[in-house]
């Protein structure tokens, strides 16, 4: 007996929410996968530097707001029916780019703009598959709105799918796809999986024009509601921009107090996308007692945290409460966000709203950040933006910029005196102007009365007041986007630092010496760095390449008949680097030697007509690992960089990765001799004779010269494993 065509109808209509989120977990799937996979394959061609990173993410963002607004004008202008063609169309011409690669014309030029050429490269390679992806997320939850499945009124419930199919791209790529595929291979399943996506798109498409009988009433009572004012449009932007612009912070902290721990990303990235799972549902939130008390309570302990008045580096214990009072954060953030969702026949215009205020987060913290802020202070400021979200700011955000000007006005007037006679006093005490400062910011709050956005503005006001007369040990603090950059004054040394790693110190009874300074710690005389510049080897060099500068340590091992030119990719090291009054290595004993600025594989690339006798690749101390500068093709390009008889270098000193392996195995493939230093440093006698480790290579065991017969190094071999290349290399393989 067949069924009837009711019973058919009501049947798709059931099954419509499985169809639907197996739609937008795949697309979310692949949109994240996308985005790891195709850095990967360009990093040889481009370069590692942050400006990369930062451009390849703002195009990300962009491309995301733009798949956005193309859904949302899509679906305002157009039936479901011509939805379904242009989407489809978009999505098919989308297929052309498949499998994603460099296009073949493209060339990098090292004179030209790095950011530009960069967005150029990824429009070019992965723009429209990333386009049509982008639109995916708002478009199937408009779609399911119309095809009179279950809670079709309330579509919003799919976006916790989408996030949960982020998060699994997220998480599947570096703990399940690297470590056992290349990019080509991980690249052609991605590329069956958006071809299959189309099938899903079309199932979905029709499920939505299929129910489009039962949902018009739905639309057309959608379409007479109230559309989103201004003010619900800055709500949304605001409550998006919190955990996105917060997500970064935490991870830059973390990144800075305990070093680049492997995927120490992830883990941020993760809750923040989790945030949205368990939040965009239709359960009901029982509120709990006491919530906005527990929620200001987070806050301040986050904002001593990130503040750095809890100590000089963070602990463990620090970091575990940092980054769960994230993810409370985004929890907070993300339900208001929920709940202050609009009808369906707006979802679009919130979704992109969404998306605008993701990516401001993402722009504060990697460009505006930078420029204001000398520390990594966007933390702190994007938790004052949370705790003014909580003071019921919703109704009357209109309001806000002249409330808390008004508590500025009020509290900067009231701090006058007190400012004052700090200043006329001499008041070296910091408690006794804090102190002064209380006086005046009771009586502001006492005449703001009830205006709590206006007490907030004032309270904020005297807080700057007391950080900007805060004392500043620091010889030298600045910052750029490669990271924070600190020169402070440590037990006899002058450090030069990022966070928990030191890239180079000079001993302060130096200062007053005539002769050259001491290099120290890596570049100790005992350690092993020492071992390769004072070497027969090293003594008889003409030419020596230096690819990290740091404070220019090494530069005290050259001798007067030989060349040396550096390599940097931060301009602001080689500045410090180059300031006498901080660190006297570079001036003191190579003032003329040059630095290249820039990605040192892209630089040495073009540089075809440079041989060194010794190239030393010192860019593995910061507890990272720059992949594209391992890689066998890394290895043969510094190989041929090399004089006959030369001699490679690899500083490969770390906590976490054990680098060697990959170096070996390059090694023994492309015939070369290598030998390890593994030095335990001497701390106990000399503080600066820290331990380090150090490999060499050389086309023959006799161009090491008598460093071949030295006990000190041993023999570097293959340890069986895969072969590092620009198409694979697995870090998780290498950790310690």
């Amino acid at each position: 007996m067949q069924s009837s065509p009711i019973s058919a109808v009501s049947q798709s209509r059931a099954l419509a929410p499985v169809l639907f989120t197996a739609t937008i977990f795949l697309s979310a799937s692949l949109l994240f996968f996308v985005q790891p996979l195709f850095t990967k394959i360009v990093l040889p061609r481009i370069g590692g530097s942050p400006a990369v990173w930062t451009t390849a993410m703002l195009f990300f963002q962009l491309v995301l707001i733009a798949g956005y607004l193309y859904a949302h004008l899509l679906t305002r202008h157009l039936s479901v029916r011509a939805q379904l063609i242009v989407h489809l169309g978009v999505w098919a011409a989308a297929l052309l780019f498949l499998p994603l690669t460099v296009p073949q014309d493209w060339q990098f030029d090292p004179a030209g703009a790095v950011a530009w050429q960069t967005l150029l490269l990824f429009a070019a390679g992965v723009g429209l598959p990333f386009f049509a992806l982008s639109a995916n997320a708002p478009l199937i939850q408009f779609w399911y709105a119309r095809s009179g499945g279950p809670s079709a009124s309330d579509p919003y419930f799919l976006y916790g799918a989408s996030n949960l199919g982020s998060l699994t791209a997220l998480l599947g790529f570096p703990l399940l796809a690297a470590p056992f595929l290349g990019a080509a291979s991980i690249g052609l399943g991605w590329a069956c999986g958006f071809v299959a996506l189309g099938a899903f798109l079309l199932a979905s498409g029709l499920q939505a024009r299929e129910g489009g009988a039962v949902a018009r009433p739905v639309r057309a009572a959608q379409a007479a509601a109230d559309r989103p004012k201004a003010g619900d449009i800055v709500w949304w932007a605001l409550l998006a921009f919190v955990p996105s612009s917060l997500m970064l912070a935490v991870t830059s902290k973390v990144s800075l107090d305990v070093g680049s721990v492997p995927l120490v990303w992830v883990v941020p990235l993760s809750l923040y996308l989790m945030s949205f799972v368990v939040t965009f549902s239709n359960r009901t939130w029982r509120a709990l007692p006491h919530a906005e008390t527990g929620m200001t309570v987070v806050l301040i302990v986050m904002l001593v945290l990130l503040g750095g008045t809890s100590g000089k580096h963070l602990s463990w214990l620090s970091v575990a409460v940092l980054i769960v009072g994230f993810f409370l954060v985004a929890l907070y953030a993300h339900r208001k966000l929920y709940e202050a969702r609009p009808a369906s026949a707006h979802l679009t215009a919130f979704y992109l709203t969404m998306s605008v205020g993701g990516a401001l987060g993402g722009l504060f913290n990697s460009i505006i950040g930078p420029v204001l802020f000398s520390g990594l202070y966007e933390g702190v400021a994007t938790l004052l933006v949370a705790r003014l979200l909580m003071l019921g700011v919703r109704e009357r955000i209109a309001q806000v910029p002249g409330a808390l000007l008004r508590g500025a006005a009020v509290a900067g007037l009231a701090a006058v005196p007190a400012l004052a006679a700090w200043a006329v006093l001499g008041i070296e005490g910091v408690k006794i102007l804090l102190a002064l400062l209380a006086v005046p910011g009771l009586i502001a709050l006492l005449w703001l009365g009830q205006d709590r956005v206006a007490g907030f503005g004032a309270a904020v006001t005297l807080l700057i007041a007391a950080l900007s007369v805060w004392p500043d040990t620091a010889q030298f603090r600045d910052r750029s986007f490669f990271g924070t950059h600190i020169v402070a004054n440590e037990d006899g040394m002058r450090i030069y630092g990022n966070g928990t790693t030191v890239h180079g110190a000079q001993r302060l009874s130096d200062d007053a010496q005539s002769a050259a300074p001491e290099p120290l710690f890596y570049y100790h005389r005992n350690g092993p760095m020492a071992q390769v510049m004072t070497s027969q080897r090293g003594q008889q060099a003409q030419s020596v390449g230096i690819v990290g500068l740091g404070v220019g340590s090494l530069a005290c091992y050259r001798q007067p008949h030989q060349d040396w030119q550096f390599y940097e990719i931060d301009p602001m090291v080689d500045m410090v680097a180059r300031m006498p009054h901080l660190f006297r290595f570079v001036s003191d004993c190579a003032p003329e030697a040059p630095t290249h600025l820039g990605d040192a594989r892209i630089v040495l690339e073009d540089q075809t007509e440079h041989r060194y006798d010794i190239l030393v690749i010192d860019a593995y101390s910061s507890d990272s690992v720059p992949v594209h500068l391992t890689t066998d093709e890394a290895i043969a390009l510094y190989m041929d960089r090399l004089a006959s008889g030369g001699v490679l270098v690899f500083h490969i000193s770390n906590r976490y990765y054990e680098i060697e392996r990959p170096l070996g195995r390059s090694a023994e493939a492309q015939g070369l001799v290598a030998l390890l230093q593994d030095y335990a440093g001497n701390v106990a006698s000399d503080p600066g004779d820290s331990p380090s480790k150090v490999v060499i290579m050389a086309r023959d065991r006799a161009d090491l010269g008598d460093l071949a017969d030295d006990p000190r190094w041993q023999s570097l071999g293959s340890d069986g494993g895969r072969l590092w290349t620009d198409d694979y290399a697995n870090l998780l393989s290498i950790l310690k």
